[in-house]
C-alpha cells in the first residue's frame, strides 16, 4: 500500500496542518509520498525531515519578526515580495533554525511541490530536492499573486501553485497512492469566491494571457477541487482532516499566540481523528505485508 498525504496552502492559515504534521510523528505514521500547495508543502518538509515542532518554533519567533514579512519588503527592489525571501527561504533553514537536510534526503519517498505556469497557466508538480538549498521549488509553490514575484526556475515561470492546483489530491492518484490523507486549511463547507484583487490582477499580469484566466478561474478550480474531495471520500480513497473554523484568520497572520493557538487546534484535530485514520490505513483485503506494516510506521 501506498499511502499519500495532500496539504493544502493557506500561508498563516497552514499552522493548522502544522499542528496536523507533528501528531502524525508522534503517531509515527510517515507517508509515502508527500505533496502540497503554498505553504502546506513549504511546511510539510518538516515532517518530511521529522523535526517537530520546528514549524511552531518559526511561527513563535520569525513570524512577527520585521524582517520576515511587510509591505516595506514588498516595496523594495531586489525583493518585491511581501515576505523577504531570502530571510524566509535562505537565512532561517540554513542558519537560524536550521532545517535538516540530511534526514530530508534519506527520505525514501517523493516530496512534491504544486506550481503554476505562468506561460501556460497549467499546473505542474516539481520534486523537491535535497541539494535545493534555497529552495525554490517552494518559493514558486508559495509566490502568490501581487505579493511575490514571478519565480523563475531554469527557463520555466512560475507562481502560487494554489491557482491551478490548490488541493493537488489528482496528482497523488496518479503517482499511485493507494490512500490518501488530505489536510484541509478551510472549513468544511467553505466556497471560495472571486478575489476583489482580480481586476488588478488581470491588469498586472496581461503579458500572460493564459495566467490570467486561470487567476479569473480560480474560484471554480478550488471549488471543484471540492467536490472531487467528497467524490473521493465517499469513495473512501481518501481521509480529510479540516478545521472546524479559521475564525477569519488571514494568511498573512503574524500573531504567534494566534498561530500557536491555531496549531493545537490542528494538533488535536489529529489525536481526535488517530483512530479513525488507522482503521482507514488498513488495507480492505486484509493482506497487509510484514514490509507494508513496517513502512507504514503506525503505532498502536
Amino acid at each position: 500500500m501506498k499511502l499519500g498525504i495532500v496539504f493544502e496552502g493557506g500561508a498563516s492559515r497552514a499552522y493548522f496542518s502544522c499542528g496536523v504534521m507533528d501528531g502524525l510523528l508522534d503517531a509515527q505514521i510517515m507517508a509515502d509520498y508527500v505533496i502540497g500547495t503554498s505553504a502546506g508543502i513549504a511546511n510539510a518538509v518538516s515532517y518530511v525531515s521529522r523535526q517537530k515542532g520546528r514549524n511552531l518554533r518559526i511561527a513563535q519567533d520569525y513570524l512577527h519578526d520585521k524582517r520576515y514579512m511587510g509591505f516595506r519588503h514588498l516595496l523594495s527592489p531586489t525583493n518585491r515580495s511581501y515576505y523577504n525571501m531570502d530571510f524566509v527561504f535562505d537565512t532561517i533553514p540554513n542558519k537560524l533554525l536550521p532545517f535538516d537536510f540530511e534526514t530530508f534526503a534519506q527520505f525514501k519517498g517523493e516530496v512534491v511541490a504544486s506550481v503554476t505556469n505562468v506561460r501556460t497557466g497549467q499546473a505542474e508538480f516539481l520534486k523537491i530536492s535535497p541539494d535545493d538549498r534555497k529552495m525554490m521549488a517552494l518559493r514558486a509553490s508559495c509566490a502568490l499573486p501581487l505579493l511575490f514575484p514571478i519565480i523563475k526556475i531554469g527557463d520555466q515561470a512560475y507562481m502560487d501553485g494554489g491557482i491551478a492546483a490548490p488541493i493537488p489530491v489528482d496528482q497523488a492518484i496518479r503517482a499511485g497512492c493507494d490512500k490518501i490523507l488530505v489536510v484541509l486549511t478551510r472549513e468544511r463547507g467553505y466556497q471560495k469566491q472571486v478575489e476583489k484583487t482580480m481586476e488588478l490582477a488581470r491588469r498586472i499580469y496581461r503579458r500572460y494571457p493564459k495566467f490570467v484566466e486561470a487567476l479569473h478561474r480560480r474560484a471554480d478550480i478550488y471549488n471543484e477541487n471540492l467536490r472531487r474531495l467528497e467524490e473521493l471520500e465517499a469513495q473512501e480513497l481518501v481521509f480529510i482532516i479540516a478545521p472546524d473554523s479559521m475564525h477569519g484568520i488571514h494568511r498573512t497572520e503574524a500573531d504567534a499566540l494566534i498561530l500557536e493557538e491555531l496549531y493545537h487546534q490542528g494538533y488535536l484535530h489529529m489525536q481526535a481523528n488517530l483512530a479513525a485514520l488507522k482503521a482507514f490505513l488498513q488495507p480492505s483485503s486484509g493482506e497487509c505485508t510484514t514490509h507494508d506494516a513496517k513502512h507504514l510506521e503506525v503505532r498502536g
